[in-house]
């Protein structure tokens, strides 16, 4: 490994009051973690950090780090601190075989979740372990939703997801690849066969668009659709990519490790929405920058990029006198996602947000009751380990609402 696991967790200093626990989102035991560690207890930390984050392997390696847990590292304050991802995921990548998983009895209750992504996921082993009978629908061949077809190879190997399969099917989770609930059958159809509650964790998978002119050209294409199969796409040498949040970075850094040379990115503020680490390790595969830019027209030659300031307000003011075409062979538009409305056209008494997003209480119960939801399809794009986190608190939600069926 390119950090020594070792070495990093000596330099822990098992503080009393762990800042770097406080800046985790899921509040991972990460001091304990780190002294199981150096004790040779590698399984039973294995075991603990797994039961609070079922995800914690690939948290490990997609988490935005330097904002979290390293970067509220005591350490870091007059040096660098501990690499505290590292160690976790040594610890959760090298035990994951061996967790030994509590089980409850089975209960003899179904309950279906829709979405393979992370809220689903973890929604499905945290019930599993609670007795229930799982059902899985996902609208693609395999699982991981936003992991698999929307986070890089090089980010997070995809062979993580298909272990994660592995180990939901011997917790006996059942999956129903290639079915798009909303098309073939419907949530009232799940509940006419006997589910006590369904789960929606769909995420959002239809991009947003830029509404200009030449969007629609043949070598004009969404980020979310070129993450999903990059190899399918002929780019060619010089790619503009509008946006500049973190799937902009994997896009750009994608586009570059197939064969374009010229990658640029285009950001309407003065400084990238990507963490800066993202933005660092675009520069050194080369991806460019061009600062205060936005689009107002793309041609088949490249996008024509005008410059742009903010008023005291925060809005944005385009200087259409600058127009230039910044050439290029193809456009990425990067510039996040919203909601599909399959399952809501087909659902009486679901209701979404003015964004498309589901409504839900402080439980992640959505207005047609039995119906829960977390992840980006409540939110909106957020991170993995946010969805874990609110995951966690629907799946007790959830449990307790299935259990008032009974009373």
């Amino acid at each position: 490994m390119a950090v020594h696991v070792i070495d990093e967790a000596k330099r822990c200093l098992n503080c009393k009051k762990p800042r770097c626990r406080q800046g985790c989102p899921i509040n991972t035991p990460i001091p304990e973690m780190i002294q199981m560690f150096l004790n040779n207890d590698v399984l039973k930390a294995g075991e603990m950090v797994f039961a609070n984050n079922p995800l914690s392997v690939i948290c490990s390696l997609v988490c935005d780090h330097e904002k979290q847990c390293e970067g509220h590292c005591i350490r870091g304050i007059k040096e660098s601190p501990v690499h505290i991802s590292s160690i976790e995921n040594y610890i959760s990548d090298s035990c994951f075989e061996r967790l030994e998983i509590p089980m409850a009895e089975p209960n003899g209750k179904k309950i279906a979740v829709i979405g393979a992504g992370p809220a689903g996921i973890t929604i499905a082993i945290l019930l599993a372990q609670k007795g229930y009978k799982i059902t899985i629908f996902e609208d693609r061949e395999k699982i991981g939703g936003i992991l698999r077809y929307g986070i890089p190879e090089f980010r997070l190997p995809k062979s993580i997801l298909d272990r994660y399969k592995d180990k939901m099917e011997k917790m006996g989770i059942l999956f129903r690849p290639n079915i798009a609930v909303g098309g073939s059958i419907s949530t009232d159809d799940m509940f006419r066969d006997g589910y006590k509650a369904i789960f929606v964790g769909t995420g959002v998978w239809r991009p947003n668009t830029l509404k200009i002119p030449g969007e629609t050209f043949g070598n004009v294409h969404f980020a979310i659709h070129y993450l999903r199969n990059p190899e399918v796409y002929h780019l060619g040498n010089r790619v503009a990519v509008i946006g500049a949040g973190n799937a902009a970075m994997d896009v750009a850094r994608t586009a570059i490790r197939h064969g374009s040379r010229e990658v640029t990115v285009f950001s309407i503020t003065e400084v990238a929405a990507a963490s800066p680490r993202e933005v660092e390790y675009a520069q050194i595969d080369g991806v460019k920058f061009e600062y205060l830019k936005a689009p107002v027209e793309i041609r088949d030659e490249g996008p024509v990029m005008v410059d742009v300031s903010w008023d005291e307000d925060g809005n944005m003011i385009k200087h259409m006198e600058t127009a230039q075409l910044f050439p290029a062979d193809s456009t990425l538009i990067s510039i996040s996602q919203g909601p599909q409305d399959r399952i809501v056209n087909r659902t009486k008494g679901l209701e979404v947000d003015q964004r498309g997003l589901l409504k839900t209480d402080s439980h992640g119960q959505t207005t047609k009751p039995g119906i829960f939801a977390s992840g980006d399809v409540v939110t909106g794009a957020k991170t993995v380990v946010e969805a874990v986190k609110y995951s966690k608190m629907i799946a007790e939600a959830m449990d307790e609402y299935v259990k008032s069926l009974d009373d």
